[in-house]
């Protein structure tokens, strides 16, 4: 059996197949590439295709011999759907499509999925950016989280879902896109260098006090 999240497989509740899901930078995909992952499927007898909570499209119910070929044919590098990483950044439509957008969630997002995804930290991270106050994207609730408003972007912290759900603390606001990306780059460099193995960004917040981590990140 695979070790999870090797090769990029993660096994299912069966116990002998897998689903893999492969990485959609903010959940934008094209016909061309909604036709090969449906190829994929059919080719290999994918039992389903999911489209996940991170916007990532999960082929599912593989046999373990055919995930190299699976990748090989997608040509798609595997969505950071496990570990203690930046996961895939979430983003709403913002206002390159949203009639209710007051900022780029769209392009910040990608910004930071470029930048981000896939990065080792001392824990699992999860982003989302949201171009208005109705957060779609559910950037309270991430361990860095953004939304926009009409005077620039708001930056929230340590917020998570789970069992033990945390509403993130406000960090700075009215932010420029070039400011929101500097204030992020110090939040997980101060994250790399302060959190535990296996913390959150949150549970180091707790631990530290925010007044501290606020402090240290003006």
């Amino acid at each position: 059996m695979l070790k999870l999240g090797e090769k990029g497989a993660i096994i299912q509740r069966d116990k002998e197949t897998y689903a893999v899901a492969p990485h959609i930078p903010c959940g934008v995909v094209t016909p061309e590439l909604l036709r090969k992952i449906a190829d994929v499927a059919e080719k290999y007898n994918a039992q389903a295709l999911k489209i996940t909570s991170a916007t990532r499209i999960a082929i599912v119910g593989l046999r373990e011999e055919d995930i190299d070929n699976v990748w090989k044919d997608l040509d798609m590098s595997p969505g950071a759907a496990v570990g203690l990483c930046v996961r895939s950044i979430r983003a709403c439509p913002g206002t390159t499509f949203c009639k209710l957008g007051q900022q780029d969630a769209l392009g910040l997002g990608m910004e930071l999925d470029k930048r981000y995804h896939g990065v080792d930290l001392p824990g699992k991270l999860k982003m989302a950016v949201s171009g208005c106050q109705i957060n779609c994207a559910e950037s309270w609730v991430r361990d860095v989280g953004l939304f926009g408003k009409s005077a620039g972007w708001t930056l929230v912290i340590g917020g998570n879902v789970g069992t033990n759900p945390r509403i993130a603390h406000e960090l700075a606001t009215e932010l420029s896109d070039e400011q929101a990306l500097e204030k992020v780059s110090q939040v997980i460099e101060y994250y790399k260098q302060n959190a535990s193995k296996g913390e959150r960004l949150g549970k180091m917040i707790e631990r530290m006090g925010f007044d501290t981590v606020s402090a240290a990140l003006k």
